[in-house]
């Protein structure tokens, strides 16, 4: 029995060893223009890596398969396995927003910009081409093409263009500069930022056109109307002029326009408005009275007293006669032309103008004004309203200065 152990004890580690020699697979790792060969158990790439003694910078991939794996990511079982470490590749690329330097590890120059962000596209200009392998150091010039949207004609065509200038896209494009047609931006100009460029349209011609000359109004004197009363004593007409006119259109619409020497044709007629001088006399029975008169206005009247209800008294108008019933005030430019002036006012009675109620305008009522005087102990039944007042007889000698009322 003791030799039965025994035998059986010197067997484990031979079993053992024959179990580990059962799992280890062949490994061929090429890198660094070397071919490293060896069997190993294990099945983490860093591991293989580490028995060969190979290290990864940054930018240097594995493949597996053709593929790149992650060190660190265990292999599927197999019965060999192939890597392959790809060391990067320093690169200059130079754009149009200057010169880059990159390290890549990529198999073409198209697959290392589009490692390092760049959106390839059949338009752009790349020098080596995009699929040129990398398999040593390199200069890469970039142009990438833009996404431009040309406005023209109406229509909005989109492009891409790795052109330099805005004119040499277009004719890429197959839109042409006719005649006066401009480019926004111009032709000779970058392509612009936000990729948006119009082209327009440039027409100019010359024409022979009508021109109305506007008439102008003028006010007469009119002997043959009342005092007071407005005719039309002649219709305006407008003239007509013929001018050359420039016009420059830009897509269509009117941008500029000057027009040339006129050649009058007709001229221009005055419209005339005439304002009444005729002084007429008349009667009129008032509230029970007979008056003479030469004159009447229709005028909104309010009344005033000596003293305000805030206690303010003015108790003498501006002819220096005391403020009582029969004294009115006018606005201050009709108070010098009508001071002294008898009206007859219907519900009030007979008055004189006495008074100035401060007012520049006579339409600061919005309308014609006129304020009627009481005394402090008078009884007043007067309401603000519109009243025909007359102008009694006899007719002042400062008429003309009253026939366009200020």
């Amino acid at each position: 029995m003791k030799f039965r152990h025994i035998v059986l004890l010197a067997l484990v580690p031979l079993l053992l060893l024959a179990a580990c020699r059962a799992t280890t697979t062949p490994v061929t790792i090429r890198a660094d223009g070397r071919i490293f060969q060896f069997n190993s158990s294990q099945r983490l790439p860093a591991e293989l890596l580490s028995e060969s003694g190979i290290t990864l910078g940054a930018n240097d991939r594995l493949l597996y398969l053709g593929a790149m794996i992650q060190p660190d990511q265990p292999l599927p079982d197999a019965k060999a396995y192939i890597l392959v470490v790809r060391r990067a590749i320093h690169l200059t690329l130079v754009t149009p927003d200057g010169t880059r330097t990159l390290s890549s590890s990529a198999q073409t120059v198209g697959e290392a910009l589009a490692e390092a962000g760049y959106s390839l596209y059949t338009s752009d200009r790349l020098d080596p081409p995009a699929d040129t392998p990398l398999e040593r150091p390199l200069t890469i010039t970039y142009q990438p093409a833009r996404d431009l949207t040309i406005t023209v004609d109406g229509a909005q065509v989109k492009v891409r263009s790795a052109a330099e200038k805005v004119g040499q896209a277009l004719a890429e494009a197959g839109i042409p500069l006719v005649g006066l047609d401009y480019a926004v931006p111009s032709e000779d100009s970058p392509l612009p930022a936000d990729g948006q460029v119009r082209v327009v349209r440039v027409v100019e011609a010359i024409a022979l056109s009508q021109k109305a000359i506007p008439y102008q109004t003028r006010t007469e004197l009119s002997a043959d109307l009342e005092i007071d009363q407005q005719a039309v004593l002649q219709s305006g007409e407008p003239g007509l002029a013929i001018a050359s006119t420039w016009t420059r259109l830009e897509d269509g619409v009117q941008v500029a326009q000057q027009t040339g020497t006129e050649s009058i044709v007709r001229p221009p007629q005055d419209r005339i408005l005439g304002f009444g001088t005729k002084i007429v006399i008349r009667t009129a029975m008032v509230n029970g009275m007979t008056i003479e008169y030469w004159r009447t206005l229709t005028v909104f009247t309010t009344y005033y007293i000596p003293c305000d209800s805030g206690g303010k008294c003015f108790y003498y108008t501006s002819s220096r006669t005391p403020v009582r019933h029969g004294e009115v005030a006018m606005v201050y430019p009709w108070y010098l032309l009508f001071a002294g002036n008898q009206l007859y006012i219907p519900g009030y009675g007979q008055a004189t103008v006495e008074d100035n109620n401060g007012a520049k305008t006579s339409a600061y009522w919005g309308t014609y004004w006129l304020d009627l005087g009481f005394s402090q102990t008078d009884t007043i039944s007067w309401i603000n309203q519109y009243v025909t007042v007359y102008f009694l007889t006899p007719v002042p000698d400062n008429v003309a200065a009253t026939y366009i009322l200020p």
